[in-house]
């Protein structure tokens, strides 16, 4: 179902932001775009769009219930969601629980590797610039946020995954690393925003050994492992047994 909505604000690789009859509200459609490498790798993924949906707002909504405050609102169909409208930040923050990916690649660090505490990175939200990784002078220096807002995003970060860790962990997923993005509410709230997903999320299944098998994540996207939607499927399933339906917002 297409729910009545009013101007497209913005495009991105997977999802379409509209306006609505509120104006502190947008509407959220996923698309079943997939896309890796900063876009140079692009698919049509059928279903990948309600999955996303669907396990995001199961979620949002466990966040929300631990005191994580959020953008979400509740869904609009399979495949829409309506949340607060929010100023994106344009810092993409990477909490990493288990070394593997980039880290490996640009630093000794052995594959598998566990990080306590979770090393927390920033990256320039930007495609031109190929999303590069900041310092907090570069922060600075960029103006992007000050130092309490800075502080802020970083403590939302990490009570983020003291909520996420668990709760995959209790259906046998592993939350290696994840991508988190926020924005400020029309009222000054920081939330966090976005989406929160296998495309933006790397999980171990540890109910398999096979180190490619395990893979329940946009990896299997980026390595042409194959199942991809069946992958996300998964997750779906055993996200479902541990949170509860998502509301409905309309």
């Amino acid at each position: 179902m297409r729910p009545d909505h009013g101007e497209l604000l913005y495009e991105g690789k997977a999802k379409r932001v509209f306006a609505s009859d509120q104006p502190d509200r947008v509407l959220v459609e996923f698309k079943n775009d997939a896309t890796a490498f900063n876009a140079q790798k692009r698919a049509q993924l059928d279903d990948k769009g309600r999955l996303n949906c669907q396990i995001s707002a199961r979620l949002f909504e466990a966040l929300e219930a631990a005191g994580i405050p959020t953008h979400y609102l509740g869904l609009a169909s399979e495949t829409w969601m309506v949340v607060q409208r929010v100023e994106i930040i344009p810092i993409e923050v990477v909490l990493r629980n288990i070394a593997t990916g980039s880290l490996c690649r640009q630093a000794p660090i052995a594959e598998g590797t566990t990080i306590d505490p979770a090393l927390l990175d920033l990256y320039y939200k930007d495609d031109d610039f190929g999303d590069p990784l900041l310092t907090e002078a570069r922060v600075r220096l960029l103006g992007l946020v000050d130092a309490e807002r800075l502080s802020a995003i970083e403590d939302l970060a990490r009570r983020v995954n003291a909520v996420l860790t668990p709760l995959f962990a209790s259906v046998d997923l592993t939350l290696v690393d994840f991508k988190l993005e926020l924005g400020v509410s029309t009222t000054g709230q920081l939330l966090l925003a976005d989406e929160i997903s296998p495309d933006t999320c790397r999980l171990w299944d540890r109910r398999k050994s096979d180190q490619s098998d395990r893979i329940l994540d946009k990896d299997r996207f980026r390595k042409d492992l194959g199942g991809v939607m069946e992958a996300y499927g998964e997750v779906l399933k055993r996200v479902q047994g541990v949170c509860t339906d998502p509301r409905n917002c309309l």
